[in-house]
């Protein structure tokens, strides 16, 4: 009886002791997010942070003075060269959004559903990852040769007769830009519309079809706002990249036209990290209202 009794005793024990570490299912989902939250708090959140200090330093020729200034965002915000500078950038992202949306939808709608083979799909797709396997740089370059004024455009439309001499804006212009653009973050609006547009279901397509409507019908009423997920993680994609982009368009215009990132890596060459660090932060505010307005537009936790 006395072993009976020391071993209940034991058992009433560990039971309460399991008791006492026993964690709620929230507390535990804090504790499996700990290691990612330290890892984004370091990497992600401190950088900002450290930005958004810096831009209310002052400066001079000589050096940073940490300081509690409004000076450098007085600066950026009251002068037109900036609101210039920002308006020449969302030119720039509206113009190449519209055209990597269409270009990246129709690729992505050929790959889904005119290619039946997975296989063939995925050779494919994997064909448009090629030029990702240079660098930027490079595949900018690469249009030199061909927009030049006796590059191969140019030569070829002259000796076809259609033009009589040699078309200037094709390189070191806007139109350098954008198409520079367009080529480079294409992929990145194929990518999420492909994988939206293989998670939906082909029944669909027939029951449209059964109801009388037409391919044009199925398309508008039935594909687009099932891929308007992927046509959103896309958007948000071009948009930061092409906001954030300065080599592109120092290298294709010819330094003759200007971007919110160009201006930022001048100041920052002129050692004016201050000013450099208010206009990313500026920066950081708009592509950020940007993507709240098209997560507010578009609900992509479907895609998730």
């Amino acid at each position: 009886m006395a072993t009976i009794a020391a071993e209940t005793e034991e058992n009433s024990q560990g039971m309460r002791g399991r008791r006492g570490l026993h964690l709620s299912p929230s507390a535990i989902s804090y504790l499996q997010a700990t290691p990612l939250i330290a890892i984004l708090g370091f990497f992600f959140l401190l950088p900002i942070a450290m930005i958004a200090v810096v831009s209310f330093w002052d400066y001079d020729f000589a050096g940073l003075y940490p300081d509690f200034l409004t000076m450098n965002y007085t600066d950026t915000l009251g002068s037109w060269v900036t609101w210039k500078t920002y308006l020449n950038t969302l030119k720039f992202t509206a113009i190449v959004w519209a055209l990597t949306l269409v270009i990246g939808f129709w690729v992505a709608y050929f790959l889904a559903f005119h290619i039946r083979k997975t296989s063939t799909q995925m050779i494919l797709f994997l064909v448009c990852t090629v030029p990702f396997m240079t660098s930027n740089i490079i595949r900018m370059i690469s249009w030199i040769p061909v927009l030049g004024r006796n590059g191969l455009v140019n030569s070829a439309l002259i000796k076809m007769g259609v033009i009589p001499q040699p078309i200037e804006w094709l390189l070191y212009s806007d139109f350098a830009v954008v198409l520079a653009m367009v080529h480079l973050y294409t992929l990145f609006m194929v990518t999420p519309i492909f994988n939206t547009l293989m998670r939906i279901d082909r029944s669909l397509f027939e029951a449209a079809r059964d109801a009388g409507a037409s391919g044009w019908q199925v398309l508008w009423n039935v594909v687009i706002p099932l891929a308007k997920p992927g046509m959103a993680i896309g958007t948000i994609f071009v948009v930061t990249l092409v906001m954030a982009d300065f080599s592109t368009v120092q290298v294709m215009s010819g330094g003759q036209s200007a971007s919110v990132a160009l201006m930022m890596k001048n100041q920052m060459s002129l050692l004016q990290y201050p000013a450099a660090a208010a206009n990313a932060v500026v920066l950081l505010a708009v592509v950020l209202l940007m993507v709240a307005a098209i997560l507010r537009v578009v609900d992509i936790r479907k895609e998730l």
